[in-house]
């Protein structure tokens, strides 16, 4: 049995390339500014949440396309040492913006301290998921609002768009193992997810990506708004 692909070269790859990759001038970059786009489309100026904690951070890509209002926003990532980089403290100060390194699975915040929640592609990585939505439930104050976006891996759209995007780009920027670190990375596939988010969450809004109708196969993202409630049938 061959040995493992070093995770360090991995990660040190995806650091550097992460931009390239992900935030370019690639379709796979215009699909996920699309994503950011959408996800925040329900909740213009004129909507307020107090306290906004976003999981799984990345490097902060998100923030700049929030329109409604806040008080405090939260930009949690395993490793946060990035975000700080590119986050200074006092861009953070003007737009009352909080760093922090957190696990996803394991918020160090209290019961009902948080108004809204967003997970942007975090969910497929994270084992047990179920268990996660219930412990970003529980941060969620009761009536809050936690918005999910997905990639639709391993529907058809997904698998044949990655082939001449994301898969494409990684192995002209050198990382030769791309589909074995997307098998370890990408844990979760999107029907599971979605089952269990249609089971917990009944109350909520679905987007699906382009083809509007909810399908796995059909669309490249999935995109909702749960509502919080808390201990109802």
């Amino acid at each position: 049995m061959r040995p493992d692909p070093s995770r360090e070269a991995y990660l040190a790859f995806f650091e550097s390339a992460y931009d390239t990759i992900n935030y370019g001038k690639s379709l796979a970059a215009r699909v996920l500014d699309y994503g950011h786009v959408v996800t925040e489309k329900p909740f213009g100026a004129d909507k307020h949440f107090s306290t906004v904690l976003e999981v799984g951070a990345g490097h902060g890509e998100h923030v700049p396309f929030i329109r409604h209002g806040y008080d405090r926003y939260i930009m949690t990532d395993w490793h946060a040492d990035e975000m700080r980089r590119r986050w200074s403290e006092a861009e953070c100060a003007k737009r009352n913006i909080v760093i922090e390194a957190q696990d996803a699975t394991k918020l160090i915040h209290d019961d009902n301290s948080a108004d809204r929640l967003i997970g942007s592609h975090v969910l497929e990585h994270l084992l047990e998921p179920h268990k996660v939505l219930r412990e970003w439930s529980r941060v969620v104050k009761d009536g809050g609002i936690i918005s999910i976006a997905l990639p639709c891996d391993p529907g058809f759209l997904w698998r044949f768009g990655r082939n001449f995007g994301p898969r494409k780009n990684n192995l002209a920027n050198g990382n030769t193992h791309y589909d074995y670190w997307m098998a370890r990375e990408h844990v979760n596939a999107i029907q599971n997810l979605w089952t269990f988010i249609d089971y917990y969450f009944p109350e909520r809004k679905d987007v699906w990506f382009p083809a509007i109708v909810p399908s796995y196969d059909l669309n490249l993202l999935f995109i909702t708004h749960l509502v919080n409630r808390k201990g109802r049938v």
